[in-house]
């Protein structure tokens, strides 16, 4: 029987038997839901424009729903799957394609400017496209974002609740630090939602497929990367408390210390009395060079 023959690995029918042949239940601990909609995960390969000349990360292919169609499309897809006893299965389930290479690994612990030299042409566009596990999934981002790795784009699976946070504006209740760490490196967008009945078990929550695209350049421009980032992160520390208040918890309370905060915030225009959830990027930006400049 060809690929083009066997039915598709989503198909309600494959994924119970596929489950009832390796006696597999979804790992609670490692966030595991088996898609059952083939058009679903056709939608999904539509939105991240995969072609013969793309190279894609897969994380967490599960029994390998999503991969097939990846690789019925991309270049080569490397996948990365920390559970060990799905390892046989994908073998099986995968066997008809040759431009698929498993990995036994955990994302986040892994090199991945290292790993993008295990495809066969590493200066393709490289895509990373995945169902995320809902417990891990900021990190898993945040690890393909400050990895130096150029990905082109991001199409994620995610829980409703954080594609909202990922492109939430200032002012908003959604809106964070997570909001300004993605947006910073990436254009966001979300392209669809996907409802829980989908599922294998079923979730208790919708989830959504989030667009990430690279900017050319970060949003903003930084004097010091790292020290923005800490701004932002302290800034939300206690949503409920000011600015003022944020600022003097995260750099300390001594005289010397709120001159510089006042002088900052003075020179950038920032009311201290604001709360940092209104804040835009480019005003944190602002107070995040002013406050470099002053150190």
């Amino acid at each position: 029987m060809t690929e083009n023959q066997r039915p598709l690995i989503a198909t309600p029918t494959r994924t119970r038997a596929i489950l009832e042949k390796y006696r597999l239940g979804a790992k609670k601990s490692l966030g595991q839901n088996f898609i059952t909609e083939p058009n679903i995960l056709r939608k999904i390969v539509s939105t991240a424009a995969i072609n013969d000349a793309t190279n894609v990360i897969e994380v967490g292919p599960g029994i390998g729903a999503l991969t097939e169609l990846l690789a019925q499309s991309a270049r080569e897809v490397l996948a990365f799957e920390i559970d060990q006893r799905l390892l046989t299965v994908l073998s099986e389930t995968l066997s008809p394609y040759h431009n698929i290479k498993i990995i036994h690994q955990d994302i986040l612990k892994t090199d991945l400017a290292q790993a993008v030299q295990q495809f066969s042409d590493p200066t393709l566009p490289l895509k990373v496209v995945a169902n995320l596990p809902y417990y891990i999934t900021t990190p898993i981002m945040m690890h393909f974002l400050e990895s130096g790795v150029p990905v082109a784009e991001m199409v994620l699976m995610v829980q409703k609740e954080v594609a909202d946070r990922l492109s939430a504006s200032p002012g908003t209740k959604a809106y964070g630090s997570l909001s300004i760490a993605v947006q910073y490196y990436m254009e966001t967008k979300t392209a669809f939602i996907v409802p829980r009945t989908v599922f294998t078990p079923q979730p208790n929550v919708d989830s959504a497929i989030i667009q990430l695209t690279r900017r050319a350049q970060p949003l903003v421009e930084l004097q010091d990367e790292k020290g923005f980032f800490q701004l932002v992160r302290g800034a939300f520390h206690s949503r409920r408390k000011t600015l003022w208040n944020n600022l003097l918890m995260l750099y300390g309370k001594n005289d010397a210390t709120k001159e510089r905060l006042t002088q900052a915030l003075a020179k950038s225009g920032i009311d201290p009395k604001r709360r940092g959830e209104t804040l835009s990027i480019e005003e944190f930006a602002k107070l995040s060079n002013c406050l470099a400049v002053t150190k």
